[in-house]
């Protein structure tokens, strides 16, 4: 993985500018820098690597035979050597052995066709100096960061946004996109005049203006579709297990080392087991532990990693560690944060980074996939004609159990709202996930300031996120939990989970994530299984339990989905409790335009007090006002 940046101006830009765009970038990439800039000082592309395939010949921005297209490239290309063989068949020429090269070459032959036929986690910029035109293509699923701004006529793309800012695009807050959080348009940022390029889309740059187009999305099978499904349950699991299989043996594909993340839960177990079957070393193992043992998942982890023959190695983390680094996983993530795992990923990145690792893999995305989440077994077992009124209240019991952290942050209490009869209209039903985003958003209302709750009355984050969504054609006729699966995807996977659990945290430090789930063929083959495979009564991700099940240890295959989170704050002598004060008494929580302070401390005051099974989400509302401002204080916003 890399950092990129293109500037696309009227007047060229200062070379002061450039400067500090590589040096903000440094993190993603710091085995070299380089630049191409047009012969008019007009255009430039940046590049930070981090080299990971082609170790000694791999440098960008990469130029064309004839010197007229020019592209930067942030990740991995899975499928390379098939498609480079092919391009050399045709009468291409390699200057290197990078797998990025192949974006040039394709762009080259196909023009625009070149989306489709890449595959992996990537963000692309390409110059195109013979139709005065800058194309960026971002992943099917929005793994790779890629943001843009247009700032009177001129077009700015970048890795991250801290590298916009650098090429001087102005740090203001976008007010409704700091409400939103996980539920905002996938597009939206919390920075004005500055967005996201939507997965599996490609932005045309020419002229001053940006043009977003999608190149792909997630195609889910009607109903009736689904029924028409005559495959028995053993060709379903065998057909996901086969391209799990050879997702995770095209990125074991590297010139360095491959590690990989491990919890006790089953995505990274299932990764880690199929990728140790395909390897004749350990695959080293490296999992987040805590002091609190109802948040701590060593023991399990530890005893995965041995049956499949890994490499284990415990990463203790501490609430001193959380506190000490929580401006700084901010600074990373560019965005709010409504626990300390966001923070326990970057400091689990930077022990892998210390330990000489390069590349690791995670197991993000089956949720979205297969129905992970309680919110989703709440759907499936609500929506189930097959299940009596008594059957589903005994489910929807098992369902909510015990689990602290379950019930306060997945499974929150049914809202009703002008948010959830706008999604009703839009829908015809409400999809839990829905309830659970507006409970979050509600439990911040009553800290805004007066102008703030003023100025986003009226607004929705969800139905502005519906509003941006393809319903017709992506949603109806789906089933309900194909349905939530998909509004999910397109909100809470890419604003929050792949970014500030994902490749932030990872390349605070260097480190490539690469995430076997999220292969488009994986996707395909997720969306084609049937329902009740994939939450089965209310054991979720049934399916990748079955196709999986000769690499999993029995508790791993059993166990229920928990969610990763830190420990709650304990007591008056924690560190993030003094964290919380030191922030929330500095200018810069003076300064932020969106909470009113003498009421957050007054919460804060109090937080104590909470019953434990509350703690956890009242703590996350002050998590999420802790990160507005530090994000004011780092970023300087206006």
């Amino acid at each position: 993985m890399c950092g990129i940046f293109a500037a696309m101006t009227r007047n060229g830009i200062a070379s002061s500018c450039v400067d500090r765009a590589l040096s903000s970038l440094n993190h993603r990439g710091p085995d070299g820098h380089g630049t191409w800039t047009s012969s008019d000082k007009r255009w430039i592309l940046g590049h930070t690597r981090l080299s990971i395939i082609g170790l000694s010949n791999g440098e960008q921005p990469m130029t064309s035979p004839d010197g007229k297209v020019h592209t930067v490239v942030n990740g991995e290309f899975y499928d390379y050597r098939e498609i480079r063989e092919r391009l050399r068949h045709d009468g291409c020429q390699f200057a290197s052995d990078s797998d990025s090269e192949i974006a040039l070459h394709l762009y080259q032959r196909d023009g625009m066709q070149v989306a489709p036929q890449l595959r992996g986690e990537f963000a692309v910029i390409i110059a195109d100096e013979r139709e005065n035109t800058m194309i960026a293509i971002r992943d099917r699923f929005g793994i790779k960061p890629l943001y843009y701004s247009v700032v009177n006529g001129d077009v700015f793309f970048a890795s991250e946004i801290k590298a916009l800012l650098a090429l001087g695009v102005p740090a203001a807050w976008d007010l409704q996109g700091a409400l939103g959080g996980m539920a905002r348009p996938h597009e939206q940022t919390e920075f004005a005049g500055i967005n996201s390029v939507p997965q599996g889309c490609y932005a045309v740059a020419k002229d001053g203006t940006v043009r977003i187009y999608s190149y792909w999305d997630w195609e889910i099978p009607t109903t009736d579709d689904m029924k028409r499904d005559n495959r028995t349950e053993a060709e379903v699991i065998a057909e996901f297990r086969s391209v799990l299989m050879d997702s995770v043996q095209q990125r074991l594909v590297a010139d360095v080392e491959v590690a990989s993340y491990l919890s006790g839960g089953i995505d990274s177990c299932a990764v880690l087991g199929l990728a140790q079957q395909a390897m004749a070393r350990p695959i080293r193992a490296f999992t987040l532990t805590f002091d609190n043992p109802l948040y701590d998942e060593a023991a399990i982890a530890e005893k995965q990693a041995k049956f499949v023959g890994a490499s284990y190695h415990p990463i203790p983390v501490t609430g001193r560690d959380i506190a000490d680094s929580y401006s700084d996983a901010i600074w990373h993530s560019e965005t709010q944060m409504f626990n300390g795992h966001g923070v326990a990923k970057y400091l689990l990145s930077k022990a892998v980074r210390d330990a000489g690792i390069k590349v690791v893999f995670t197991g993000e995305g089956a949720d979205e996939m297969l129905g992970g989440y309680p919110f989703f077994r709440v759907d499936a077992v609500k929506h189930n004609p097959a299940l009596s009124e008594a059957q589903k209240s005994a489910l929807f019991a098992e369902i909510l159990g015990t689990n602290e952290a379950s019930r306060a942050i997945m499974l929150p209490n049914e809202v009703n709202s002008p948010t959830t009869d706008a999604v009703r209209r839009r829908l015809g039903w409400v999809p839990t996930v829905v309830h659970t985003m507006e409970s979050m958003s509600n439990g911040l209302a009553p800290f805004f300031s007066n102008d703030y709750a003023a100025y986003i009355h009226g607004h929705s984050p969800i139905v502005a996120a519906l509003d941006r969504l393809p319903i017709g054609q992506r949603m109806t006729g789906r089933d309900h939990l194909n349905q939530s699966l998909y509004l999910y995807s397109k909100t809470a996977l890419p604003n929050f989970i792949l970014s500030y659990l994902g490749d932030r945290m990872e390349m605070a430090h260097s480190v490539e994530g690469r995430v076997p789930f999220l292969d488009h063929r994986v996707a395909e083959a997720a969306a084609r299984i049937p329902v009740d495979m994939k939450v089965k009564g209310i054991r979720e991700k049934h399916v990748l339990r079955e196709a999986t099940r000769d690499v999993l240890i029995p508790e791993v295959y059993n166990r229920q989905k928990h969610p990763f989170t830190t420990p709650p704050t304990r007591d008056k002598n924690d560190p993030m409790l003094a964290f919380y004060r030191d922030t929330f008494a500095s200018q810069a929580a003076k300064d932020q335009p969106i909470y009113d302070m003498q009421k957050v401390n007054k919460a804060l005051d109090k937080l104590l007090d909470c019953p434990d099974d509350e703690r956890i989400a009242v703590e996350g509302g002050l998590q999420r006002i802790a990160s507005v401002v530090v994000m004011q204080k780092k970023f300087g916003m206006s």
